[in-house]
């Protein structure tokens, strides 16, 4: 079979990789959509910690059951399903209390196990979800980047009427604004250094938009709030020099939702949390939020269709790692066609 293969930090390519068998309790999926993730850039470039190579990457994408092992019911062959790509124990802490998208043991498809930019990979049953009949592949593929958006919203608490402000427009950042319209926020901010992005986020019914290198953020959130803050702060951008502007953007009583990965230092001013007794919150990946953006897809509260600005081949990936390197802002999300 084809697959994409990342075989060293900056060495990769499409090329022949054995079919993958299926062990007890798994399936093989034929992946017909495959979404390139920030996440993949971040393996390609050295830069994930947790990725141990040769690696098929991909932990975005849909596709049908075409077998199953002992244990796996065989109705199953011919579904259509999306993967979530968290492998966890059931057996730890986290896991125990309900927790397992932070499992002691966890593995993540696409990055401690082979992934989804290949024609066929094998995954645990349980991590193949079922998709209703109307909703295509192409979307399907991109349940997984909203289900990263529903984890650090659920994780921030948001009540009714609140404001929320997102750092990024990026496709997090975007994928947070849709999500945040389909649980019923409606005053919704967002700031990036992109005019570009910006324009994508207004297309996508964000309120009001800021340009961070133009404007004032913190003055212009202040003003917008007549002095108060801001109760949601969603970082999507993940820069830590940030932390400090967004705990004095908070209003008292906020949360603030942290998702990036990097190792570098944030200054954190122990007076801005507790005279206001701030809420940080940390996020990572999904914590079984797959069946909750299904649904919101299926009644057309969310539109993934409109994240897509390219439609490539599998061939074609080495040329879009490229665009994604040197052109970011002309990009929403690449999806990548393997198979029909």
């Amino acid at each position: 079979m084809q697959a994409f293969e990342v075989s060293a930090p900056h060495a990769f390519a499409v090329g022949d990789q054995p079919e993958p068998q299926a062990a007890p309790g798994e399936v093989v999926i034929d992946v017909a959509y495959a979404g390139i993730c920030g996440s993949d850039m971040h393996i390609i470039h050295g830069d994930n910690a947790f990725v141990r190579f040769p690696r098929i990457t991909g932990h975005e994408f849909a596709g049908v059951i075409s077998a199953v092992s002992d244990g796996v019911d065989p109705a199953r062959v011919g579904e259509r399903v999306c993967i979530d790509p968290v492998v966890s124990c059931g057996r730890c802490y986290p896991c125990r209390i309900g927790r397992p998208n932070v499992c002691s043991a966890m593995q993540v498809i696409g990055v401690h196990r082979n992934g989804g930019f290949a024609e066929q990979v094998n995954v645990p049953a349980s991590n193949a979800h079922r998709l209703p009949d109307d909703l295509d592949l192409d979307a399907a593929a991109l349940v997984e980047p909203y289900s990263i958006a529903a984890n650090v919203l659920s994780r921030m608490g948001p009540q009714p009427g609140d404001r929320l402000l997102i750092i990024g427009a990026g496709v997090i950042g975007l994928t947070l604004l849709q999500m945040a319209r389909a649980i019923g926020l409606e005053e919704i901010t967002v700031t990036d250094i992109l005019d570009e992005r910006l324009a994508s986020a207004r297309e996508l019914g964000a309120g009001h938009t800021i340009n961070g290198r133009s404007e004032d953020l913190e003055q212009a959130v202040l003003n917008a709030t007549d002095g108060e803050g801001i109760p949601l702060i969603a970082d999507a951008a993940c820069i830590p020099a940030m932390l400090p502007a967004m705990l004095r953007m908070a209003c008292p009583a906020g949360r603030i939702g942290l998702l990036g990965f990097s190792p570098t230092p944030s200054d954190l001013i122990q007076l801005e949390v507790i005279k206001k007794e701030l809420t940080l919150v940390g996020s990572r990946l999904n914590n079984r939020k797959f069946p909750e953006v299904i649904e919101h897809i299926a009644a057309g509260r969310l539109d993934p269709k409109a994240l897509i600005s390219h439609r490539i081949a599998l061939a074609e990936m080495p040329g879009a790692i490229d665009l994604l390197e040197n052109h970011p802002e002309q990009a929403r999300k690449v999806l990548v066609k393997i198979s029909s």
